[in-house]
């Protein structure tokens, strides 16, 4: 039963709660024992969080746990931090309340036992007291219904749990809670330095919980592993011709067909016995919306027949539901379609499976017909490697016929975050893939993120397919009045980098900076301008603003054997008045960039050398930033001087500054002109907050190509693909090169990413980006007029190197790539001879490389 209270204020409802913890303890349990509240400032995990979930057993009964707007089940877990015999659950609700919901028991966070089943509730703020029993160190709260009048989502003050602990450990700081990835232990990790700023804090936290779970062993030492995807349109080694056929033109695997972004994304759980003595595997297909009817499923790619090269499996089954007669039908939000296997049909005859075994798997989703929002029916997805006892790995082609084969970890420039090798030759696609190891539930959250990062803020239109795909009419015509393009996808080509500028023309795709004479941190706006020039305007009738880029400088430089490289300098001319200080910046690519917010600030901050310690000229600087939202002081990582401190932030920005379009980063339009009271949270945004942690997840779950420095086992007399025809031992030979030239001093190799990230997928990666992500005086020749935060004008955050040499795919053409923060060098030989300040040396060593060693430097670089 309920006791329902509406309590209006902070005080009340403290009296409240206070009262009722007073009553259970001297009514409910022995004077020896007496119940305490279990839950306050334990560790929380919740479905969606517009407001943080640990908001909920904070004490503080001003601040609340939100869950995101409109979806039903929503839920909030507290972890006790040990088995528990529960007494009473006290939920402070505030007016966005549950008309229905349970409270459920669990001691593994996934099997639950419904304590209680309430309905009835009433909108408007409540305190519901509900008696409970039974021994469990999870308690959840399972809305169901929203109650009558409740137009948002659901919203508890407190949650408090009275009972008594049983005897055994608590490890409340090490939960397993969902989403903690399976692997290495917490990497071990420098100290944080003494010299922090006041206001400094992480970006995430210690404790910091996983939004959804990607690998686990269960108590019995079943190894299970989700596995998201999503539709494509063809097969993993279909070109656009046959094998042996002239090329006429790319595949379509890693294609996004029309309505990719609802209800066509699953999963399989993989729940592996063979590591725990076992022989069997069983696969589960979760479906993320509506109803799959016919999924087929294919596993183990048949290397004993040699014709078998586009496509080919020994076992071809699918996933019959027993709740609906064995028919292929399996619905979203139940677990009823289930195959299993427990031989390796790799070998002929089939044998036992084994750790360490390879399993091509090959899914086709296909939907219930009549399809339920007027799209196609039937796709294919992701040809996916699962190693047994291991989890999925990202893979690359071998002998006979591209055979799936896990790539070495060197290779893995993003961890297993990876994105596979193309043999659908479509390389020009390879920055806009999921990660290879994305959840089930955020392939989803990817693919409503890479919507809008497609979506016209004027005509709502998808960039792709757009007279196909549904409008986005939530959106249409929120374009600011100026801007610089109508869409992310219009400036960031293919996730890649901006078109080139060409001289006596307007920079498209381009960001010009702004702020005032005299501002020491670019803090201070332009006058005219605000903190960037926004260049186009709605309205035909309104000034111009378009900067051109009116002429280059050219100087030229000879390098060791006698190769002239021309430099060029960029000038530039403005329609409207020449701002004070300015900085122009091309778009840089998309990829990886929630691996780089994965990386620790320790890890961050241990590579600045401020005194240069160790004599080679190279000091680096951390970049502090004031969070917009929080007043933090928090480590920039993102943009070319590290302005940035979060996917968050940049994505903002971006929106604000590039579209005139707000968020819950920047909530007013006056935002461009002044940070100055902007920051009004109450109002109603374009973009709201699901909607923003939506594009910052599919940021953060782009993955990165797999540096391509292994040969693949293309048959005898077949065209290799392009992206693929390398030279192994010069690309090693390049990788000793550009270390011993002093390269790495900046452009760090290796890191590794911390464990408080909230996407699982990004946690524990040992990744090869080749940036420290801090600032570093690059001299006089790269400096502009503008400073941000710490960062001078001539200081420039080591950008990463990974997807190098995809770009020449990515922006069509290697005429159409540029290098450095505003687009000057064509090559990579520029790139690198505007290198100076701190780089000094290392351009000096390249200088002075032989034209083999300087080939052989690049080959490296063009191969990640």
């Amino acid at each position: 039963m309920y006791t329902n209270d509406s309590c209006h204020n902070a005080l009340r409802r403290k009296l409240a709660r206070t009262l009722i913890g007073v009553a259970a303890a001297a009514s409910s349990f022995p004077a020896a024992q007496a119940a305490v509240n279990l839950a306050a400032g334990k560790n929380t995990f919740a479905s969606t969080e517009l407001r943080q979930a640990r908001l909920a057993v904070d004490a503080d009964s001003r601040s609340r746990w939100e869950s995101n707007h409109g979806v039903s089940p929503s839920w909030l877990t507290v972890d006790l931090g040990r088995a528990s015999s529960l007494e009473q659950v006290v939920i402070d609700w505030e007016a966005a309340n549950p008309e229905t919901y349970e409270i459920q028991g669990s001691n593994d966070n996934e099997n639950w036992t419904t304590l209680s089943a309430q309905s009835g509730g009433v909108f408007g703020d409540r305190t519901d007291t509900v008696d409970v029993s039974g021994d469990y160190r999870y308690v959840r709260i399972f809305a169901t219904q929203r109650s009558r009048g409740n137009a948002w989502g659901y919203s508890i003050f407190d949650l408090e749990v009275y009972g008594t602990p049983l005897s055994g450990p608590d490890d409340p700081d090490e939960p397993d809670g969902p989403g903690d990835p399976n692997g290495p232990d917490e990497p071990d990790e420098p100290d944080l330095p003494d010299n922090l700023p006041a206001a400094f804090a992480p970006l995430y936290p210690k404790g910091t919980e996983v939004l959804e779970r990607i690998q686990y062993v269960d108590a019995d030492g079943t190894l299970v592993t989700l596995m998201g995807a999503r539709p494509t349109e063809r097969h993993a080694r279909e070109r656009g011709e046959p094998w042996d056929a002239p090329d006429q033109g790319p595949g379509r695997y890693l294609t996004f067909p029309p309505f990719y972004f609802q209800n066509r994304t699953f999963g399989l759980e993989i729940r592996d016995s063979v590591p725990a003595g076992g022989d069997k595997i069983e696969v589960w297909l979760h479906v993320n919306a509506n109803t799959f009817r016919g999924t087929t499923f294919s596993l183990f790619r048949n290397i004993e027949n040699p014709n078998v090269k586009d496509f080919g499996w020994s076992l071809n089954y699918g996933f019959n539901n027993p709740n609906e007669g064995g028919q292929p039908i399996c619905h979203a939000g139940k677990r009823e379609c289930m195959m299993d296997f427990n031989s390796n049909w790799r070998t002929s005859p089939h044998s036992p499976l084994k750790v360490g075994d390879k399993i091509e798997l090959a899914p086709a989703p296909r939907l219930l017909t009549p399809v339920i929002d007027g799209g196609g029916e039937r796709y294919y997805s992701f040809e996916q490697l699962y190693v047994v006892g291991k989890g999925m790995r990202p893979w690359y082609g071998i002998a006979p016929n591209l055979d799936s084969e896990p790539l070495p970890p060197d290779t893995l420039l993003g961890g297993q975050a990876s994105v596979s090798y193309n043999y659908s030759e479509e390389p020009h696609r390879m920055f806009q893939q999921m990660a290879n190891n994305i959840g089930i539930e955020n392939s989803q959250r990817f693919v409503e993120g890479r919507r809008l990062f497609h979506t016209s803020f004027s005509s709502g239109k998808h960039s792709e397919f757009s007279d196909t795909n549904p409008v986005f009419s939530a959106h249409v015509g929120e374009l600011g009045p100026r801007y610089n393009n109508e869409s992310c996808i219009g400036c960031h080509q293919s996730n890649g980098r901006s078109q080139p500028a060409q001289a006596g023309q307007a920079l498209e795709g381009y960001s010009v900076l702004t702020a005032a004479f005299g501002s020491q941190d670019g803090a201070a706006p332009d006058s005219f301008y605000g903190f960037n020039v926004l260049q186009k305007s709605k309205d035909a009738g309104q000034e111009n603003y378009a900067v051109n880029l009116s002429h280059y400088e050219v100087t030229t430089k000879e390098l060791n054997g006698g190769e002239v490289v021309e430099l060029r300098k960029p000038y530039y001319t403005f329609q409207g008045p020449t701002p004070e200080l300015y900085s122009v910046r091309q778009a840089p690519q998309v990829i990886g960039m929630g691996l780089l917010e994965a990386v620790s600030e320790a890890t961050i901050l241990a590579g600045v050398d401020e005194n240069d310690a160790d004599g080679d000229g190279v000091r680096g600087q951390p970049n502090w930033i004031k969070n917009p939202e929080t007043g933090a002081v928090q480590l920039g990582r993102f943009g070319w001087k590290a302005s940035k401190l979060s996917l968050r932030h940049q994505v903002g920005t971006a929106f604000l500054q590039d579209m005139g379009v707000t968020t819950p980063t920047y909530p007013s339009r006056s935002c461009q002109k002044t940070e100055t009271d902007c920051h009004d949270n109450a109002a109603d945004t374009h973009i709201d907050n699901a909607e923003l942690d939506r594009v910052g997840q599919y940021l953060a779950l782009l993955g990165v190509p797999a540096q391509r420095s292994l040969r693949s086992g293309y048959p005898d007399g077949i065209r290799v693909s392009p992206e693929h025809d390398v030279d192994p031992e010069r690309i090693s030979q390049g990788k000793d090169v550009f270390a011993q030239s002093g390269c790495v001093a900046c452009h760090t190799a290796t890191l590794k990413t911390g464990s408080t990230h909230p996407m699982a997928e990004l946690r524990n990666q040992t990744i090869h980006p080749y940036t420290d992500l801090l600032l570093h005086d690059m001299g006089a020749g790269l400096a502009d007029t503008l400073p941000q935060g710490d960062a001078v004008a001539s200081m420039w955050r080591t950008p990463p190197l990974w997807g190098l040499g995809s770009l020449k795919f990515v922006q069509g053409g290697q005429e159409n790539v540029r290098y450095l923060h505003d687009g000057r060098a064509r090559t990579l030989d520029e790139a690198i001879l505007w290198h100076d300040g701190e780089a000094a040396g290392s351009r000096q060593n390249y200088e002075a490389l032989s034209p083999a060693d300087r080939d052989a430097l690049k080959h490296f670089l063009n191969s990640l």
